[in-house]
């Protein structure tokens, strides 16, 4: 098994499938992934638990892994209120959290939370602005057309340091947004192809125009390490929920993929780490190992394993 020698990290994301406690189950598995020697653990923001929290509690309990979140959706939340639970993971965590956001989708938006979809990349931009002050422990006084946000009451939390903010971004007006606001994005189901000649480009032209260091691409990739010929069928069924969106189909079609299961990198050691190194060679400064956990448990750990060699090298 061979990886490019470039300084890049590489993680897992936690479901927390096993057992009947979602919060030790994830706490299991960042133990595992952690004594593997992985950079990071990654939780998604879902309608049950909150990630940001899970986060945090993961975080204490599991030392020397950084732990992260995508991602938080900035509609329904405020920005006061976002930096007050980042701030606290990060005091919990001893500085390893790592924080982003997302427009989110808007059959989610509009049919979840009963919010319209008006101006999501406006809304994008002042999240940022007001987020940004608060997660390096500033106060903040911002007045937009959408959000207001001003710290009457203390709005620091002692023991926090600044928390790195990331978006989970892939079209190109979210990516300039990100790329003069932020420290990066976190993209998925966005293939090499769409990284290196999409992705990757609109969100260094935007953070050089701004005078902002190189940015971060945190792909999450989905991948599988099995012979198990039933794991592209089950990895298919569970991502197929992301066509349902224009968002994810874009950036399918970007990749010249129509099927997101046709991205899944599924194999032994070798031929994953073989299409890691791919994304690598886009752009990613970061890979993330995602979307295994309707697999079995075996399967579950020696992904976790690999994630955690590729991190060793």
């Amino acid at each position: 098994m061979s990886i490019t020698t470039r300084a890049v990290r590489y993680g897992v994301t936690l479901a927390g499938t096993g057992g009947t406690n979602l919060v030790e189950a994830a706490v299991a598995e960042a133990r595992e992934a952690a004594a593997h020697g992985v950079d990071s653990v990654w939780m998604g923001q879902r309608l049950d638990y909150d990630a940001v929290g899970l986060a945090g509690l993961v975080g204490t309990r599991v030392p020397g892994v950084d732990v992260g979140v995508s991602a938080v959706p900035v509609f329904g939340r405020h920005p006061l209120l976002v930096g007050s639970q980042a701030q606290t993971a990060q005091a919990a965590t001893g500085g390893r959290f790592h924080l982003a956001v997302a427009l989110g989708a808007p059959p989610i938006v509009e049919e979840a939370f009963g919010l319209p979809w008006e101006r999501p990349v406006a809304r994008l931009r002042e999240f940022l602005t007001a987020l940004g002050p608060l997660l390096r422990g500033e106060p903040v006084a911002h007045e937009g057309d959408l959000i207001t946000a001003r710290s009457l009451l203390p709005t620091h939390v002692p023991g926090a340091t600044r928390t790195p903010l990331l978006v989970a971004a892939m079209a190109p007006q979210a990516l300039r947004v990100t790329g003069e606001l932020a420290d990066g994005t976190v993209p998925y189901l966005a293939g090499p192809r769409a990284l290196a000649e999409h992705v990757v480009p609109a969100i260094t032209a935007a953070a050089n125009a701004a005078g902002r260091p190189a940015p971060r691409v945190v792909a999450l990739v989905p991948a599988a390490v099995t012979t198990d010929v039933e794991a592209r069928r089950t990895m298919a069924d569970g991502l197929a929920f992301y066509t349902r969106f224009k968002s994810y189909r874009r950036v399918l079609e970007l990749n010249g993929t129509e099927n997101p299961v046709d991205l899944a990198l599924i194999g032994d050691e070798d031929a994953v780490a073989e299409g890691v190194r791919e994304y690598v060679e886009a752009g990613a400064t970061e890979v993330v190992l995602t979307a295994h956990h309707d697999l079995d448990a075996a399967t579950q750990s020696r992904t976790r394993a690999l994630a955690g060699a590729l991190a060793r090298r």
